[in-house]
């Protein structure tokens, strides 16, 4: 047992470990997620006791919340809007198919291999696997930078980001029912409550959403800074709060971050920094957590890991692939090669196992085992699944390279050049009041004029005036030094 002087060296080793582990996951082409889960195992089969599903829930919710807000605030709204309609219906009928097609399948299967489980477990079982995951898709497509025709990354990321709600209430429902012994789950209540959850998730997200936007751009924080502090807390509070209201926390922080993602922000460059290195540290510490909660002996059971292998071969083989057939049967534009690409990659990974931890809390008989299987298939689906993420596109004829911009690491880490902001005065001006009079050293360009509030790229032939701050970019910053002085200027803002 780990002592408690000892956290923070144990934390820091395993979060290196963990970071290394992922750059040899990118190398040869393996989800990085699946090698933190493999590290979380390997230190909790012997050095480090844990055992906590409480504590690992409440590590998922807070990463959830972070990683499904990051994922909204990252994608765009003009991306989504012309797959809105498949990518709901996936979300929500989707989830609903897999988890029936699935329940059925370990209920009619489990008898031959000598267990017993009844169709209400074997479908909580089922729902606790039925949505993709987001962080792990999220991740794999993110990082292969690889582009895929007919709207297909789009409608991955919407599908989801948004399908976990419907997971998480069937989940909840079908544990109450266990829980109390009922032997009849009330469909008419289900879908109350689904309708519920989602319509005052979605209403509340959209409203914390603008409301986000609407704070962050007035306040006028002096230390930039606090700007991702302030957007951290509206995360956490968008959250608790739906959830207080009986509406669905997760579905209304992945709207919340669309809604911010897709206007103007005061700070959004250092925001969404912030928020991609945070929602990394969250990924790699929610699955690390959940490699330590698992027991490796138990995992190895027989009946785990045979019904564990059934049930992941049967869900990449038909209970995906049906679902996404029946719902995109109306949906004509897309090819056969797009909903096989699509029955393919359904990503299982952080979000199954989550939710496999309620039935433990809720002393469900059975639960154990459940969580067993739940991480066995997991592991499955991420290295069938997630090792070919890429060459199924390939097969498939879907996939297209990216173009990757060419300046975009000089801006931030490569450049020499110097950006600089200063304000227009009277010296400035003696010799002329066009942008071409104004004396500069050589390779300097004023790339941007600030006045009263308004921007505009400037021309040689345009008319500053005094108080003009102009944003300057030059390879002889020691030269542009000296001008300014020449000038009179003493207050010169390095950027």
């Amino acid at each position: 047992m780990v002592g408690s002087e000892n956290f923070l060296l144990v934390g820091a080793v395993l979060l290196i470990i963990a970071v290394l582990a992922g750059k040899v996951a990118y190398r040869f082409g393996a989800p990085a997620l699946l090698l933190f889960l493999g590290v979380g195992m390997l230190f909790g089969y012997n050095f480090i006791s844990f055992n906590s599903a409480e504590l690992t829930q409440f590590i998922g919710m807070i990463a959830l919340c972070i990683i499904l807000f990051s994922g909204g605030m990252d994608t765009k709204f003009s991306e989504i809007r012309p797959v809105i309609g498949p990518g709901v219906l996936l979300a929500t009928l989707g989830v609903m198919i897999t988890a029936l097609i699935v329940g059925a399948f370990v209920y009619f299967v489990s008898p031959l291999l000598g267990l017993t489980i009844s169709f209400p477990l074997a479908l909580l079982l089922a729902s606790t696997m039925s949505s993709t995951d987001s962080a792990s898709v999220f991740s794999i497509l993110r990082t292969k930078k690889q582009g895929l025709r007919e709207n297909l990354r789009p409608l991955l990321e919407l599908e989801s980001g948004s399908n976990d709600p419907m997971a998480y209430i069937m989940t909840i429902l079908l544990v109450g029912v266990l829980s109390e012994g009922k032997a009849e789950v009330s469909i008419g209540a289900s879908i109350a409550l689904f309708f519920v959850q989602m319509i005052v998730g979605a209403l509340l997200g959209y409203a914390f959403g603008r409301g986000t936007v609407w704070i962050i751009n007035k306040i006028n924080i002096a230390n930039p800074s606090l700007y991702s502090v302030l957007l951290l807390a509206s995360v956490f509070l968008t959250f608790s709060f739906t959830s207080l209201v009986e509406g669905n926390g997760y579905l209304a922080v992945y709207i919340a971050g669309l809604v911010v993602g897709n206007h103007k922000l005061v700070q959004k460059r250092t925001m969404t920094v912030f928020f991609d290195s945070f929602t990394w540290l969250c990924q790699i510490i929610l699955f690390l957590t959940l490699g330590l909660l698992v027991n490796l002996k138990d995992l190895f059971d027989y009946h785990v890991l045979i019904l564990g292998c059934l049930i992941g071969g049967f869900m990449i083989l038909v209970a995906r692939p049906v679902a996404v057939m029946l719902c995109l049967a109306p949906f004509r534009k897309f090819s056969f090669r797009a909903r096989a690409y699509v029955s393919w990659v359904g990503l299982r990974g952080a979000v199954p196992i989550i939710f496999a931890t309620y039935p433990i809390v809720a002393h469900i008989e059975g639960a154990d085992m459940l969580f067993d299987i739940v991480f066995c298939v997991t592991i499955i689906s991420l290295l069938v699944q997630g090792t070919t993420v890429s060459g199924m596109a390939n097969l498939l004829g879907l996939a297209y390279e990216e173009r990757e911009s060419s300046f975009g690491d000089a801006l931030q880490d490569r450049m020499k050049s110097a950006f600089t902001e200063v304000e227009v005065n009277d010296i400035m001006l003696e010799g002329g009041n066009k942008l071409s009079d104004i004396k500069l050293p050589d390779n300097t360009l004023v790339v941007m004029v600030c006045r009263d509030g308004d921007y505009f790229v400037p021309r040689g032939n345009a008319e500053l005036m005094a108080g003009d701050k102009l944003l300057v970019l030059s390879d002889r910053n020691e030269e542009l030094q000296s001008q300014y002085k020449e000038f009179g200027i003493d207050e010169v803002m390095n950027l």
